[in-house]
C-alpha cells in the first residue's frame, strides 16, 4: 500500500492531546510515542517545508504554541492535520509518524543546530524572516 513499507508497524491508537500539544500513538509493534505538534510541523512532509529538493528546505519559526485544528485520515496509510497557523498540507504516512517518534530527540537537535547556525530565534515569526522561498504564500 502506498505510504507503508511492508510489514512496517501501524497505528493502533491515536490521541490528540490539546492541553500538552501532543500527538501520542501507540503502534502495533508496541512502540509508543508522544510527538509535539511543533516537532510535526516544524518537519512537515510537505513541500511548503521540504522544498521541492534536497537543499530547499524551509527553516521554519514561531511554531512554539502551534495548535491542532483538524485531524484527517488519508486512507488506511496517512493522516492529514491542519495546524493552527494555517498550514494543512503535510501528509503524515504511518512510516513517517513512527520515524518522527523514535528519532524526536535526535530530529528536535536538528532543528536547534540549524536555527543556531541560520542565526534565527524559534519563535521569531516567519514573516520576518523575509523572502527565502520562490513559492507565493507562507
Amino acid at each position: 500500500m502506498a505510504g507503508l513499507t511492508a510489514g512496517a508497524p501501524t497505528p493502533q491508537s491515536i490521541t490528540v492531546h490539546e492541553k500538552s500539544r501532543m500527538l501520542e500513538l501507540v503502534f502495533s509493534d508496541g512502540a509508543h510515542f508522544s510527538i509535539p505538534f511543533e516537532l510535526m510541523r516544524v518537519y512537515s512532509p510537505s513541500a511548503e517545508v521540504m522544498g521541492h529538493g534536497p537543499g530547499q528546505e524551509v527553516l521554519q519559526t514561531g511554531k512554539r504554541e502551534v495548535t491542532l485544528t483538524d485531524l484527517a485520515q488519508v486512507g488506511n496509510y496517512a493522516i492529514q492535520p491542519s495546524f493552527s497557523d494555517g498550514h494543512a498540507s503535510g501528509i503524515y504516512t504511518w512510516d513517517y509518524l513512527y520515524a518522527l517518534g523514535r528519532d524526536q530527540e535526535a530530529l528536535w537537535q536538528r532543528y536547534l543546530d540549524r536555527l543556531q547556525e541560520a542565526g534565527v530565534d524559534r519563535d521569531a515569526p516567519m514573516i520576518a524572516r523575509g523572502q527565502k522561498s520562490g513559492c507565493s504564500g507562507h
